[in-house]
């Protein structure tokens, strides 16, 4: 799952998968590291909603991992809610759902579009721009910054130090990057409270101290740049390259969110992911999951489990894209604003835009968790400059 060639074709990679080994198949998510990976629908949702057989404490399986295994940064044990269970879990996931959902989804909407009108208007003139590098990831940056009251200075050691985690790229360091940044951002909100996820969290109730903290700001962080990052240019490419799309939602008869709802069935952001190991080894359906090994779920192979399948996904919000169960995403509502807000802007600037490539030509970056294009390069029409 870290080769080129799965991160080129997954989805022919899935079939071939489900040929020979039906919904629970033996992979390896890095050299020697192996894990059974959950591609039936049906199989995921009752793993999902069962933290008691399958809880999400890596502690034991990572006592054997070398400390440079390029997974490791990304799955290894945090004070946080993603990476605990139990009493702990609890904990941490009150604290952070109760975080985001005081964000203010109508301030939101303008934080988008002052964000990403200065991004278009930075290469609106040229007629040509790669849409990762100059507009979805500053985008998505700068949204979870604004998010969590973090300053750009902290925010870009935070955004490079993702990149390198998520990537397998020198992953120890960014991990070690990772930390000392948000430390920084810990102390400064401490210092200079405001009306942010950041701040509240340090004022919770559950009196997180600051190596909690950290952890719970590495999870918004890891779960905000590169899915946000993801979806943003998934999307775009569904919506420049299919004619279902393309006419449609620039026509006006089809919705961003539809397109979202697409894309999240098909392509999701973070393709393999919500990993767990079981206690003990457990029988689904015929197949014996060892005990502390890794089981991750591939929510693009689940959506596309023929024995769920449909052949028009609009409206259709029935995908695992955010999880499931206790370890569902806490920030639906935000993300999906901002990349429809943020796809609905450049659209609205630029609605001649086109791939400057073939879709054949695009570059999927390796990594066995996330589906994410190495650049866009678009063009379109010069235009001098853009006020909605």
């Amino acid at each position: 799952m870290y080769t080129e060639k799965f991160a080129a074709d997954p989805h022919r990679a899935y079939r071939e998968m489900r040929t020979r080994h039906g919904s629970l198949v033996p992979v390896e998510l890095a050299p020697g590291v192996p894990a059974t990976l959950v591609i039936g629908y049906h199989a995921a949702v009752r793993i999902l909603h069962d933290p008691v057989h399958f809880p999400a404490d890596p502690r034991t399986w990572q006592a054997n991992i070398p400390p440079d295994c390029p997974v490791l940064p990304v799955m290894e044990w945090r004070p946080n809610a993603l990476r605990s269970a139990g009493d702990d879990h609890a904990r941490y996931r009150q604290a952070n759902t109760a975080s985001i959902n005081a964000v203010d989804l109508h301030a939101l909407h303008a934080t988008v579009e002052r964000i990403a009108v200065p991004l278009i208007n930075d290469f609106c003139a040229s007629g040509k721009a790669d849409l990762v590098s100059q507009y979805a990831f500053p985008l998505a940056f700068e949204a979870i910054n604004a998010m969590l009251g973090c300053p750009r200075e902290i925010g870009q050691q935070v955004a490079a130090a993702t990149a390198a985690v998520f990537d397998g790229v020198d992953a120890e360091r960014g991990n070690q990057m990772l930390s000392v940044a948000l430390l920084r951002l810990v102390e400064l909100k401490r210092a200079e409270p405001g009306d942010d996820i950041a701040t509240r969290l340090i004022q919770y109730p559950a009196n997180l101290d600051d190596a909690e903290l950290i952890h719970q700001l590495v999870v918004l962080y890891g779960a905000g740049i590169e899915p946000l990052q993801n979806l943003i240019i998934n999307s775009l490419v569904l919506i420049l390259t299919d004619d279902r799309f393309g006419g449609d939602v620039l026509g006006g008869s089809l919705s961003t969110r539809d397109a979202l709802d697409e894309v999240l069935f098909t392509d999701p952001p973070m393709a393999n992911f919500c990993v767990t190991y079981p206690r003990q080894p457990i029988l689904i359906g015929d197949v014996w999951l060892p005990a502390h090994q890794p089981v991750v779920i591939s929510m693009a192979g689940c959506n596309n489990d023929p024995a769920i399948g449909s052949a028009d996904n609009t409206g259709n919000r029935s995908h695992l894209a955010w999880g499931a169960g206790p370890h569902a995403c806490p920030a639906r509502s935000p993300a999906y604003l901002i990349v429809q807000d943020a796809i609905d802007q450049l659209l609205d600037a630029l609605p001649e835009l086109r791939p400057a490539v073939a879709p054949h030509e695009l570059t999927w970056r390796q990594g066995p968790f996330h589906r994410a294009l190495a650049a866009l390069p678009v063009v379109f029409p010069e235009l001098p400059t853009w006020q909605p």
